[in-house]
C-alpha cells in the first residue's frame, strides 16, 4: 500500500497555486483523457494566446473563473508510482482566510507559493503562521515567476533568507525553499536547465520523497462519536482513532470514569479485524459494560486528562470580534460544550511577529487567549495530541464558526476544592421548610418583570416563605456597576446574577431574580449554574405595549439613538423555547396576572 501525503497550496492572491498544482497533474499525466480535453478547449477561452490555463483544473466556480482567484478550497486525489496525494488548493486572498485555515486543518505539509516580483508579503507571512498553528510541521516554499526575473539565483536566495528569517518564530520541522516556474513547469516535474545552480530536487520528487510520518509508538486515541447498540446482545463504540493503534486483546482507558476493559471485538466497516491503526474508523466492543457515550475517549495514555480551562493560539475566522466574557460553543474532539475567553493576553502582529495588546479581535487576527468551559472536557496539548488539542468555538447566536485554536496549556485546578460544609443546602431548606427556588422573570424593559417580582414576593411572605428578589437594575448600582451594556457585559451580568441566585438557593432561600437576559444561551447559562431549582417565567408582553409605557423615556431614548443596544430596539430579543409559566400583561392586572403566576407556582413550592 502506497504511503498517503495530505498537502495545501497557499500563498498570496495570484501568486500561481492553482497553476501550479494544475501543471503538476498535466505533465505527470495524471489527468483522464476527457479530463484533458476538456483543459484544452477551456483554455482557448481567456487564456493569452490559446495557451493552456493550468489553474482551470482547480478552480471550478463561476466566479473563480471570472476573477482568475481562488474562493474555495478545491480538493484533489491523485497517484504517482512513489505516493499518493491529496491536495487542497486553498484561497490566496485575504477575505478568504478562513477557509485557507479549513484546508490546511487536514494537511501534513504546506506548498507556500511566493511571487519571484515581489517577495514576501504580509499575506505571506499570514499563511505560514495559519499553516504552524493548525499543526502543519513541513512547508515548501515555492518561489514562482522565476520566469519574469530571469531566474536570477541572487533573487531567489534573498527571498529564501528572508522565509527563513520569518521561520524562526515559527515550528516547522522541514523547510524546503524551490525555484519554480508554474506556467512554464520549470522544476515542478524534473530539474529545470534554467537555474542550473539549484542541486536540490524538484518539486514532485520531493513531495514523493519527504518522510511525514508520525510517531508509529503514538498512544492510541479514540474519541467517541457514537455509541451503537443494534440489539440487547451487542454494544460498541465507534469513532475514527486518531493516534496509535489497537489490537484484540489490549487493555485500555475509558474516559472520563477512568474505568479499565479489555477490547473483545474490533470491527472496520462490516470486517472483523484483529488490529486497526490511526485513521481508520472502527467500532470497538469492550470486554464489560463502561460509561461511555459521544464525547468519551478511549485511550491506553495514562497521562491524558481532563481541564477546564486552557491558554491557546486563535485565529478569528468571523466578522464579529471575538470579545472577554462573550459565550461561545467550544468544539474539542467529539465534545461540544459552552465557554467562554476569560482573558486576551496579546495578538500577534502578522507583519513582524509582535506581541500587541488587544480587548477585542477582528477576523483573521492572531492571538493568545484564556477560554474557560462551563465543566472538564478531557484535552491535551496540541503538541502532545493535534485531536484533543485543538478547537474551534462556535457563535451560540448565529452558529457561525468564530475563531479555531490549538491549546498551549492547560490550567489544572487541583489546587482549588469545594469546601464540605456540615450544614447542607437541604438542612438549610429543611430549617425554613420550603424549597428552594429561582423564579427566573424574563421579558423586555416595562413588560412588568420588576412589578410582578415584587407582587410574587409579597404573596410568599404572606404565606411564611423565606424570600430574596434580585432586581436587574438594582444590580447594577452595586455588585454589577462596572459593566457595560455590550452583549459581553450583559451575558456577565447575568450570569452574576445566576451564580448569586445559586448561593441563596444553597441558604434555602425562594428567590426572585428580574432581568431582561435577552438572549436564550444566558438564561440557558443561568439555568446550568443554578440547576433544577430554576423556574423559568416569560412576561411576554408585547414591545407595542412596552414601548407604549415607556415609564422610565427609556424607548424614547432608543428611538433617537441616544441608548445603544437597547433590547427590542437596536438589539435582539431571543422569546423563550420552553419557559415554565408564560405571563402577557396586555389584558391583565398586577393581581390577575400574579394570581396567574400562584397558580402555576403551586406545584413547584
Amino acid at each position: 500500500m502506497k504511503k498517503l501525503l495530505r498537502f495545501i497550496t497557499c500563498g498570496n492572491v495570484d501568486d500561481g497555486k492553482s497553476t501550479l498544482i494544475g501543471h503538476l497533474l498535466y505533465e505527470s499525466k495524471l489527468l483522464f483523457a476527457d479530463q484533458e480535453k476538456a483543459l484544452e478547449l477551456d483554455s482557448k477561452v481567456g487564456s493569452r494566446g490559446g495557451e493552456i490555463d493550468y489553474a482551470l483544473l482547480l478552480d471550478g466556480l463561476l466566479a473563480e473563473r471570472e476573477q482568475g482567484i481562488t474562493i474555495d478550497v478545491a480538493y484533489r486525489y491523485f497517484t504517482t508510482d512513489e505516493r499518493s496525494f491529496i491536495v487542497a488548493d486553498t484561497p490566496g486572498h485575504e477575505e478568504y482566510t478562513r477557509n485557507m485555515a479549513v484546508g490546511a486543518s487536514f494537511a501534513e505539509l504546506a506548498i507556500l507559493l511566493v511571487d519571484a516580483t515581489k517577495g514576501i508579503t504580509v499575506q505571506t507571512k499570514r499563511h505560514a503562521r495559519i499553516c504552524a498553528l493548525m499543526g502543519i510541521r513541513h512547508i515548501v516554499v515555492a518561489v514562482n515567476k522565476m520566469d519574469l526575473v530571469n531566474f536570477e539565483q541572487q533573487r531567489f536566495e534573498g527571498i529564501k533568507r528572508d522565509f527563513l528569517t520569518l521561520a524562526t518564530t515559527l515550528d516547522f520541522s522541514t523547510i524546503q525553499v524551490i525555484p519554480v516556474s508554474a506556467t512554464n513547469g520549470d522544476n515542478i516535474i524534473t530539474a529545470s536547465a534554467a537555474t542550473p545552480w539549484y542541486e536540490e530536487l524538484a518539486l514532485l520528487p520531493y513531495l514523493e520523497a519527504i518522510n511525514v510520518e508520525e510517531d508509529e509508538l503514538a498512544t492510541f486515541t479514540l474519541p467517541i462519536q457514537r455509541v451503537s447498540r443494534p440489539n440487547q446482545d451487542f454494544r460498541g463504540f465507534q469513532g475514527q482513532i486518531e493516534s496509535g493503534r489497537i489490537a484484540v486483546g489490549d487493555e485500555i482507558i475509558a474516559l472520563p470514569s477512568n474505568e479499565r476493559a479489555i477490547v473483545k471485538q474490533i470491527l472496520v466497516t462490516d470486517r472483523t479485524e484483529q488490529e486497526a491503526v490511526a485513521g481508520q474508523p472502527v467500532t470497538v466492543q469492550l470486554s464489560k459494560e463502561v460509561d461511555v457515550s459521544r464525547g468519551c475517549v478511549l485511550t491506553t495514555d495514562t497521562t491524558l486528562t481532563t481541564a477546564q480551562k486552557f491558554t491557546a493560539h486563535v485565529l478569528v475566522l468571523d466578522t464579529e470580534p471575538l470579545v472577554i466574557g462573550k459565550n461561545y460553543l467550544c468544539k474539542i474532539g467529539t465534545q461540544t460544550i459552552a465557554g467562554v475567553i476569560t482573558a486576551i493576553t496579546h495578538k500577534i502582529n502578522i507583519e513582524n511577529g509582535d506581541l500587541v495588546a488587544a480587548e477585542s479581535l477582528q477576523k483573521n487576527e492572531l492571538a493568545e487567549c484564556t477560554i474557560a468551559l462551563a465543566e472538564p472536557v478531557i484535552m491535551s496539548t496540541f503538541n502532545t495530541h493535534h485531536t484533543l488539542g485543538s478547537f474551534i468555538l462556535i457563535d451560540r447566536l448565529t452558529h457561525m464558526t468564530a475563531a479555531c485554536g490549538v491549546i498551549q496549556n492547560l490550567e489544572q485546578t487541583t489546587s482549588i476544592f469545594a469546601q464540605q460544609t456540615t450544614v447542607t443546602a437541604a438542612i438549610r431548606e429543611a430549617q425554613k421548610q420550603q424549597r428552594a427556588l429561582t423564579l427566573w422573570f424574563t421579558g423586555l424593559s416595562g413588560a412588568g418583570k420588576s412589578t410582578l417580582a415584587n407582587e410574587v414576593e409579597k404573596r410568599l411572605v404572606l404565606l411564611g416563605h423565606h424570600t430574596m428578589l434580585l432586581d436587574g437594575d438594582n444590580l447594577r448600582l452595586g455588585l454589577n456597576k462596572n459593566l457595560a451594556f455590550d452583549e459581553a457585559s450583559r451575558s456577565e451580568n447575568n450570569r452574576r446574577i445566576a451564580e448569586v441566585a445559586k448561593l441563596l438557593n444553597e441558604a434555602g432561600l425562594i428567590t426572585l431574580a428580574a432581568c431582561i437576559s435577552p438572549l436564550e444561551q444566558d438564561r440557558k447559562q443561568a439555568q446550568n449554574i443554578i440547576g433544577e431549582a430554576y423556574i423559568e417565567i416569560f412576561i411576554s408582553t408585547p414591545l407595542t405595549t412596552c414601548e407604549s409605557r415607556d415609564t422610565k423615556g427609556l424607548y424614547a431614548k432608543a428611538r433617537q439613538q441616544e441608548i445603544e443596544a437597547f433590547t427590542g430596539i437596536s438589539s435582539p430579543y431571543e422569546t423563550p423555547k420552553k419557559p415554565h409559566i408564560i405571563v402577557d400583561t396586555t389584558s391583565l392586572s398586577i393581581e390577575q396576572a400574579t394570581d396567574k403566576i400562584m397558580r402555576a407556582l403551586a406545584s413547584y413550592l
